[in-house]
């Protein structure tokens, strides 16, 4: 693997990516300034195709509002994005409708009023409804990639996916806690995923023109972290897992994506440290999403600001998308102003402190740290199983030693999981294929090895 993008982490902030990108209408994201990424879903309805023209009206009717409220405070750049429900990737006809309407809204706006916006369309990964699932093979696979590719034709300017290879086995393995399992979903499985999987979203982006965005641990690390808020996780366990997640999802940036990576991803900034693509995060202003202790921390190097995705519900200021679009506005006018005036770094440093002790989920996000992980992967060479041992067993060590010298602190039950942990990571075989041949019979009918190019 090539050197860093960056030279050290005080280099890295938000605005600002060494490898900015153009997505369309003169917008070109990590080039000096943090923009708005604002989604959206429905609130409870049925998708049958009954109620197609009304589900579209709706969707117009969403961008619309999103868009004025730009007009009003004069937000001049934004991103929309477009995450599809389970159905409207099914249906790939269905979801390619709705990204022909929602982009002939930008553009309209953008003729009117000279607003530069892009619009990110993220597929499902609907592979993950059949357990086990076949991610290389089969009706669902062929689905998502027809997907791709209307939305693509239809006018999304990035294109992204929070993909699941490896799920099958992590969602149970967490619960259990087991270490192993987790490991063998993010550092074994999930890169060939990737790898198959980007592919051909690069390929089908490169056909239409279109930018291949990025993808997410989502499935992965999120779920730890809300599993962990909800007390059936240990933090600590999450936190490992947080940056787990990294090597796994560099992969798409190796085989072509070039960002911006999307929101979902907390391991972002270690990616964006290597490669020096820009990205999108989440934190504070998601909290209409989920609740999470890393409101702040999560903008320090970021490129967009996210608000996840809320439901399209009525406030009194009008309803959620285009309330959430005002928050986000404010926040980057914040950073934006911070940037003009000298002071970015004041900035990042005091979003940074606010969160980094309070919780190990929130210490692994430190900028520094996530700089030293990637530091990490890139000494370990190719081998993603290597790069993944490597990165969670530096985590383990950045928060046991914020433990010992009590910057964080820990219940005694967290204390215990963190022992474990570290032994589990402290006695894991160095090869892949070791740990495969430990691993496999333990999850045999979890998993189709052929799907993953595994025997």
């Amino acid at each position: 693997m090539g050197e860093m993008a960056y030279s050290s982490a005080r280099e890295m902030i938000f605005g600002f990516a060494k490898k900015p990108v153009n997505v369309g209408n003169e917008l070109i994201i990590g080039n000096g300034r943090v923009i708005p990424e604002v989604n959206f879903t429905l609130p409870s309805v049925n998708l049958d195709e009954e109620n197609v023209p009304e589900i579209r009206e709706r969707f117009k009717d969403i961008a619309n509002r999103i868009m004025k409220r730009c007009v009003e405070l004069q937000q001049e750049e934004v991103v929309i994005e477009f995450e599809h429900l389970f159905d409207m990737t099914e249906r790939p006809d269905f979801g390619a409708q709705l990204t022909k309407d929602l982009k002939e809204v930008i553009e309209k706006y953008y003729q009117s009023h000279g607003i530069k916006a892009a619009l990110r369309v993220t597929i499902a990964d609907i592979r993950d409804r059949v357990r086990p699932p076949r991610m290389r093979s089969g009706r669902e696979i062929e689905t998502m990639l027809r997907s791709f590719e209307l939305c693509a034709d239809a006018g999304a300017d990035i294109l992204s996916i929070e993909s699941t290879g490896g799920k099958e086995i992590s969602d149970n393995a967490l619960m259990m806690g087991d270490v192993e399992g987790v490991l063998f979903a993010l550092g074994v499985l999930g890169p060939r995923d990737m790898e198959f999987l980007w592919n051909e979203i690069v390929s089908i982006a490169h056909r239409y023109d279109a930018v291949p965005g990025g993808d997410t641990a989502c499935g992965f690390a999120n779920t730890a972290m809300q599993l962990a808020h909800q007390g059936l996780l240990p933090k600590v366990l999450a936190a490992v897992v947080r940056l787990m997640s990294a090597p796994r999802s560099l992969v798409a940036v190796e085989v072509g994506a070039v960002g911006p990576l999307k929101d979902c991803g907390y391991e972002n900034p270690v990616i964006k440290a290597i490669t020096g693509v820009p990205i999108s995060m989440e934190g504070k202003t998601s909290a209409c999403a989920h609740s999470s202790p890393l409101g702040n921390i999560a903008a320090a190097v970021c490129d967009l600001w996210s608000n996840e995705s809320v439901q399209d519900v009525k406030l009194l200021s009008g309803n959620t998308p285009e309330v959430f679009t005002e928050m986000l506005i404010y926040d980057c006018r914040l950073m934006n102003t911070a940037i003009k005036a000298g002071k970015a770094e004041s900035l990042r440093d005091l979003m940074v402190d606010s969160d980094r002790f309070l919780d190990p989920q929130a210490l692994v996000l430190d900028p520094e740290i996530m700089y030293e992980a990637a530091h990490v992967v890139v000494r370990v060479g190719e081998d993603k199983y290597k790069q993944t041992v490597a990165v969670s067993r530096y985590a383990y060590e950045v928060v046991k030693e914020a433990e010992t010298t009590g910057k964080v602190k820990l219940r005694d039950v967290e204390k215990k999981w963190l022992e474990k942990v570290g032994k589990i990571l402290e006695h894991l075989p160095e090869e892949e294929e070791e740990f495969y041949a430990k691993v496999k019979a333990r999850y045999e009918g979890h998993f189709v090895p052929e799907e993953y190019g595994l025997k």
